[in-house]
């Protein structure tokens, strides 16, 4: 049988012919850590762009797939090696990226990938990455190649993902208030929500969440205590929670 490296040439074909070009995979890791929504960075060890932050990833090796490559890359820099294909960690591919300039050192072509993370744990720098560290979203400043764009397009992403499934309340505890729950969300979508109408709309949602019956939890405010609730049996939301329309992205 052949391997990839042994494969048999076309006739009439000259793999010669094109210009060479490198294909990397990147990561947009994020997560909600003490009600702030922060991004998986690691310091660059090496030029270009060495002592910089930037998104954890590298480039596909022959025998590899993009998202192969993506989970190695991951456990290398980071040591996040328990977050393999059945652990929770779902990689959503976000997009290609391959502007000829986005790469000083040759013409490189990016599959990137995007992925919200409960429980997220300590992450350690390793391979080619000096140090490895949660940082909050919004305090990341510039970051190496185009990876300010991927993180952006990340954060869109995600921030969708949270319309249409449940994901949200496995950032909650096991029982948690409509409060707990509508602040995941305005973290990650970085807006305040109108509480009345977030109430309405997660209770009106079938499977969205299950009220513990007789529960309730002083928060901290005036009044009685708020009622508690625990994930349902839905996975996606019919129909969907959608974010407020703000300017330059339509409803």
């Amino acid at each position: 049988m052949l391997t990839i490296k042994e494969a048999a040439p076309v006739q009439g074909y000259d793999k010669y012919a094109h210009e060479p070009f490198a294909v990397t995979v990147d990561l947009a890791v994020l997560t909600v850590r003490e009600g702030t929504l922060h991004v998986l960075l690691v310091e660059r060890g090496q030029e270009p762009y060495a002592g910089k932050w930037a998104l954890p990833g590298g480039f596909v090796r022959p025998d590899e797939s993009a998202e192969t490559a993506a989970r190695r890359e991951l456990a290398e820099e980071t040591g996040l090696d328990g977050v393999g294909a059945g652990s929770g960690l779902h990689l959503e591919q976000l997009r290609t990226y391959s502007e000829p300039d986005r790469d000083p050192r040759m013409r490189v072509v990016s599959v990137a990938f995007a992925a919200l993370l409960p429980d997220a744990p300590e992450p350690h720098g390793g391979g080619d990455a000096a140090e490895a560290r949660w940082l909050p979203y919004d305090e990341t400043g510039p970051l190496a190649f185009d990876h300010d764009r991927i993180l952006a397009d990340a954060h869109e992403r995600v921030g969708a993902k949270l319309e249409y499934t449940c994901l949200a309340t496995s950032f909650c505890p096991p029982e948690f208030t409509l409060g707990e729950l509508q602040q995941v969300y305005e973290t990650v979508w970085g807006t305040g929500l109108d509480r009345p109408n977030f109430r309405r709309k997660v209770l009106a949602t079938p499977g969205f969440v299950e009220p513990v019956p007789g529960a309730a939890r002083l928060t901290g405010g005036r009044g009685k205590p708020a009622a508690l609730y625990r994930a349902g049996t839905a996975t996606a939301l019919h129909p969907p929670l959608l974010r407020p329309p703000r300017e330059g992205r339509s409803a």
